[in-house]
């Protein structure tokens, strides 16, 4: 069994999305062992400098890499990162275990992206879109993606 780690920047705070993520990770319990660690954002004004933006980025950085592992598969979510479909997503889970690498390790940056060492340190930089989505919602996207895949790779029926 896989052990999934997400470690996402920022706490979800609506009920529907709150929902959401208990759903996938109730449905999940059956494919893996699942954590979700969420780590604190840093609050910047809208209109701030590159210099606050990179140091923000910092500071996230620093929580997350107190949580990756030496062995984890690391997948940074990234806007510049590889575009799959579900079936190559599902693919890239199951040779992951194949290889035996049980641990992985999703990141999800804040409002203002992942640090430049945080991508770096990804064994794979991974996109859904070229569009920009709110962290909190790309938490149940992920959550989404990953049942998808373990159904997938289960040979079970899910809708398309």
């Amino acid at each position: 069994m896989q052990n999934i780690r997400i470690i996402a920047v920022g706490k979800i705070k609506e009920k529907y999305l709150v929902s959401a993520v208990e759903e996938y990770s109730k449905r999940l319990s059956r494919y893996c062992k699942l954590e979700i660690i969420e780590v604190s954002d840093q609050r910047i004004p809208d209109n701030c400098s590159m210099k606050e933006e990179e140091l923000a980025k910092k500071k996230e950085c620093e929580q997350i890499l107190h949580y990756l592992k030496e062995n984890d598969y690391i997948i940074a979510l990234c806007i510049e990162g590889k575009q799959m479909d579900s079936v190559e997503f599902a693919n890239t889970i199951y040779h992951l275990g194949v290889r035996g690498q049980s641990n992985i390790a999703f990141i999800i940056g804040g409002s203002v992206g992942l640090s430049d060492e945080i991508k770096a340190l990804a064994d794979l930089k991974l996109s859904f879109s070229k569009m920009t989505f709110p962290h909190q919602l790309m938490r149940v996207i992920l959550l989404e993606q990953i049942y998808r895949c373990f159904k997938i790779n289960a040979n079970e029926i899910y809708h398309k």
